[in-house]
């Protein structure tokens, strides 16, 4: 298209336009162009083609007729813009010239001056403007000029639209459906209907139809399903759909307590884990240990340099306390009297006889000793006497 302002004709558009002549006065011919009835504003859907229809007539003429042979025609069609008069085609001096998908109906000469439009697109949509000027008589040089305006409306059919849901689809929740097209001239109006075999058609006021949302409320497992969104308008439509499955939450819940469960058990398995190293670190500690308030394991007097004790510090034999009781009268030579234990001053063992409620008398030790063999003689008995371990316990 050119713009008539900024055209290199732009002289003879203006001339052409205002039906002005430059060669003579105009004359009493007139020119009149005609329209059919009802089609002064037309529509067409996008991608598809339209007539324009348009013809003309002189001054006594009941219809168009054939051209005169002295006729010189002169036309030019306009889209009309905001930013002005786009070119679409023109007829000058017997020459053609048009933009692209723009004819004329017939070939010239003709007085029918309909606009062929192909290939349409939305940007076509607008008023055109039909501007016709012709010598009106044989000798004269005199011109009549017309012109007249047509609406077009170029309809889009819905594109493809998108469907959605929002919301999370468990019984007892609420959820709604999306659905919008990208593109639509008028705008599309929207209609939710549940596929087959539960078939369904969704009204107000669960359905918007003009946002094209649905909203389902409370749901329920016999909800699930195929949900079919369908956008149209005067000159087509367009849908999608969307699958809602409605679950019962359980798979949610096993896992969340199969999880719980496990964190659970790891706990009491680390509590007492931590519980088994403390009792057997409490074990240990007494064992290791020395107590300085511990007591000495009684002990009972013992020969001086008797073999009678081992080499762990435990004893083998003992006499018996009637075997080494002394006789009240003058000591037999050669015998001898038990010696006074280490710790003295421990009571005695109450395991052994005392002897007559008196404590033992110190006596002067045997250089010689008494031999295991004499012991016996004596009817001395073996005892085992427990003794203390350096870690503090009895052995």
């Amino acid at each position: 298209m050119v713009s008539l302002p900024g055209s290199p004709a732009t002289s003879l558009l203006r001339f052409l336009f205002l039906g002005l002549t430059t060669l003579a006065p105009p004359s009493r011919a007139q020119l009149e162009l005609h329209v059919p009835p009802g089609l002064t504003k037309l529509q067409a859907i996008e991608g598809a083609e339209v007539v324009l229809p348009m013809w003309y007539t002189l001054q006594g003429e009941v219809s168009s007729t054939k051209p005169k042979p002295w006729e010189v025609l002169t036309l030019m069609w306009f889209l009309e813009e905001e930013k002005g008069l786009m070119e679409v085609l023109s007829h000058i001096s017997g020459v053609t010239s048009s933009k692209t998908g723009a004819s004329l109906v017939y070939s010239m000469p003709s007085r029918n001056v309909s606009l062929r439009l192909q290939g349409l697109q939305e940007k076509d949509s607008g008023p055109y403007l039909c501007s016709v000027n012709v010598q009106a008589s044989q000798g004269k040089e005199s011109r009549v000029h017309s012109s007249r305006t047509l609406e077009l409306n170029v309809l889009v059919p819905p594109a493809p639209p998108s469907c959605h849901l929002r919301g999370v689809p468990r019984v007892g929740t609420n959820v709604t459906l999306g659905c919008q097209s990208p593109r639509s001239k008028p705008a599309a109006q929207y209609q939710w209907v549940r596929s087959p075999p539960s078939s369904q058609v969704f009204f107000a006021p669960a359905l918007d139809a003009i946002r094209g949302s649905l909203s389902l409320k409370n749901l329920s497992i016999s909800m699930s399903g195929v949900y079919i969104c369908k956008a149209h308008n005067e000159v087509g439509s367009a849908q999608c759909n969307v699958t809602l499955e409605v679950s019962t939450g359980h798979g949610a819940t096993v896992v969340a307590g199969a999880v719980v469960g496990t964190l659970v058990g790891l706990g009491l398995l680390a509590v007492l884990v931590i519980l088994y190293h403390r009792r057997a670190k409490a074990l240990e500690e007494p064992a290791n240990d020395i107590k300085e308030d511990a007591i000495a394991p009684r002990t009972l007097p013992w020969p001086k340099g008797s073999d009678t004790i081992s080499k762990n510090g435990t004893l083998s034999s003992v006499t018996s306390a009637r075997a080494l009781r002394l006789p009240r009268g003058t000591p037999r030579p050669g015998a001898l009297t038990p010696t006074p234990s280490l710790s003295s001053q421990v009571p005695p063992s109450p395991g052994l006889p005392r002897t007559d409620g008196a404590h033992p008398q110190p006596i002067s030790h045997n250089p010689a000793g008494v031999s295991s063999s004499a012991l016996s003689r004596m009817g001395a008995v073996p005892v085992m006497v427990p003794a203390q371990s350096q870690a503090g316990s009895l052995v």
